[in-house]
């Protein structure tokens, strides 16, 4: 019995990330993508059905690192936090977003095919699912806050929903206009000081204790 041929495989994915990169998945040709990786069309449809499917091959490790990375930020149990920590939750910790900034930064040919070349693709919404995804895990942390009276109670989801789409969209933009990672530390930067959510929703200024 033949063996699978598996070494081109790196081939397709590669062209096929360049080819998207640069039209796009509606305008994107398989025969480019062929063309670019040396094969035969008929050698790339015996591994995807077609043109959707070999672009989700080809940011399928990027998604699933950043719904992981998702998952173990939400699987935090809230009820368990100090004050002190779901206030800290809150803080635009410069160190936490560069963070961000360098894990995006990382993935940053799938991440700008996830937020500008993904029309026509299960991925077309991908921006407004991830924001929705993380305000579900954040509305738990804000949802404890309130009842502990620690911030102001009138923030309903929705609203909370407008304010993280907001946000994230000061992190995709950079992305999607191909910042250097120079530009993109600096950028951060000012995203810490733009976004002060102890104001906005209200939490209580801790005093430090007298001595």
């Amino acid at each position: 019995m033949a063996v699978a041929d598996h070494s081109i495989d790196p081939r397709i994915l590669k062209s096929a990330r360049a080819e998207f990169v640069k039209h796009g998945f509606e305008k994107s040709s398989l025969k480019a993508i062929c063309d670019g990786a040396g094969v035969t069309t008929g050698a790339l449809y015996k591994r995807y059905k077609g043109k959707e499917e070999l672009f989700c091959a080809v940011v399928e490790q990027t998604v699933a690192d950043l719904y992981a990375e998702a998952k173990r930020r939400g699987n935090l149990d809230p009820a368990s936090m100090t004050d002190e920590q779901l206030i800290r939750a809150w803080e635009m910790e410069g160190s936490d977003m560069m963070w961000w900034f360098q894990y995006l930064y990382e993935r940053r040919e799938d991440f700008y095919l996830l937020l500008a070349c993904s029309e026509g693709t299960r991925y077309s919404n991908f921006q407004h699912d991830w924001v929705a995804l993380l305000t579900k895990a954040t509305s738990a942390f804000l949802e404890q806050a309130k009842s502990r009276g620690l911030c102001r109670n009138d923030i309903q989801p929705e609203e909370l929903h407008i304010l993280l789409s907001a946000f994230w969209t000061t992190i995709y933009e950079p992305f999607i206009h191909h910042f250097t990672w120079e530009q993109m530390e600096n950028h951060c930067r000012i995203v810490c000081r733009l976004f002060h959510w102890h104001d906005a929703l209200g939490f209580l200024q801790r005093k430090e204790p007298s001595l």
